[in-house]
């Protein structure tokens, strides 16, 4: 690309990601075709639609999907941020290591921290801090496992979202990724949170169905009816405690999906106490005076986040073949908000 080139992309704010020089011995393709064969993991729609914003150009001009690609033509996919070498870099984050051995690493998350990089959240993560853990322990020697699908997270066999503090399992080799893997995948893991919700519960009960993100809003899963539209999911309760207008749960995982106490507990009309996506970040039971409700956003302010925790792992040792078991306490601010509960309806 010449220098007059570059300057039309950097008065366009694009950023060319891949380039790709066709050969001389290339017969004649559609674009989006074309492009299916050389981009990984990228759908035909998915192309098209990048072709139809004009971030796909061939000889430096935006061309329709049906163009035919000739031999020579150099195309080039640009988009309006810089591109992102893929590697995790270490960072020296602090860590609250419960558990380590050979195979695993066993951390408190607290609530705030990204598990692993992704969009807008490159650095800070969990992740990041593990690879600096895991170098300074073996300086040189090895690296967090990466396999199929978890490509960006190594050593993940499972995540907790931003905002829920707890327990995560993290492999260091990978035979322990690939034999814990298999038991999240066989549902043989045993997890238990705490959340406090709002409303209150019968003693106990099982919510069942198929989540998948919600049409109207990507960030959000919702719970469907037809295996067509998500994932089966199922979570089990029992309450703990009960406070008049929030309820404090149990919640046991039978399988693992993205948002699933959150999306199962906003599904039956109990969202997270202060669950800014699924809508307990507001005054859903309780009086209309201004004294409760000063009360509450105090409360919000206590528990900045979902009231949800991680408390409980249990898993089968990927070396000894033992069960282990490990728990925590409540971290500092779902305590504070709990005893502020306790003391008003005390």
């Amino acid at each position: 690309m010449d220098q007059i080139e570059l300057n039309e992309l950097e008065e366009q704010d694009l950023y060319e990601h891949l380039r790709i020089n066709v050969d001389k011995g290339q017969s004649l393709l559609r674009l989006d075709k074309f492009l299916m064969h050389r981009i990984e993991n990228a759908s035909r729609n998915r192309i098209q639609n990048a072709i139809d914003a004009e971030n796909v150009l061939v000889n430096n001009k935006p061309v329709k999907s049906s163009y035919k690609v000739k031999p020579l033509d150099v195309i080039s996919v640009v988009l309006p941020h810089p591109p992102r070498d893929t590697e995790v870099y270490p960072e020296d984050i602090p860590l609250n290591i419960l558990y380590e051995d050979e195979d695993v690493i066993l951390v408190n998350k607290p609530a705030g921290m990204v598990v692993h990089p992704g969009y807008n959240n490159y650095t800070g993560t969990l992740v990041n801090a593990l690879v600096y853990h895991f170098q300074r322990i073996k300086p040189g020697t090895e690296k967090l496992p990466e396999l199929p699908g978890n490509d960006g997270r190594p050593g993940l066999v499972h995540r907790i979202d931003k905002d829920t503090s707890g327990l995560l399992l993290i492999s260091k080799n990978e035979r322990s990724l690939t034999y814990l893997a298999k038991q999240f995948y066989d549902h043989s893991i045993k997890r238990k949170y705490i959340a406090l919700v709002w409303g209150d519960l019968k003693d106990e009960g099982t919510i069942t169905g198929y989540i998948g993100r919600s049409l109207k809003d990507r960030r959000v899963m919702t719970i469907y009816n037809e295996e067509s539209q998500g994932k089966w999911a199922v979570t089990h309760y029992k309450v703990l405690e009960r406070m008049n207008y929030v309820t404090l749960i149990e919640c046991q995982l039978e399988t693992g999906r993205t948002h699933q106490i959150r999306a199962h507990m906003k599904h039956i009309g109990h969202p997270l106490f202060n669950d800014a996506i699924y809508g307990g970040d507001k005054i859903l039971k309780g009086t209309i005076f201004s004294k409760y409700r000063q009360f509450v956003e105090n409360c919000f302010e206590l528990l900045p986040r979902q009231a949800l925790h991680a408390k409980s792992l249990g898993f089968i040792h990927p070396t000894t073949k033992k069960e282990v078991f490990f728990e925590t306490d409540l971290p500092a601010d779902f305590s504070a908000g709990l005893e502020k509960w306790r003391k008003y309806i005390g």
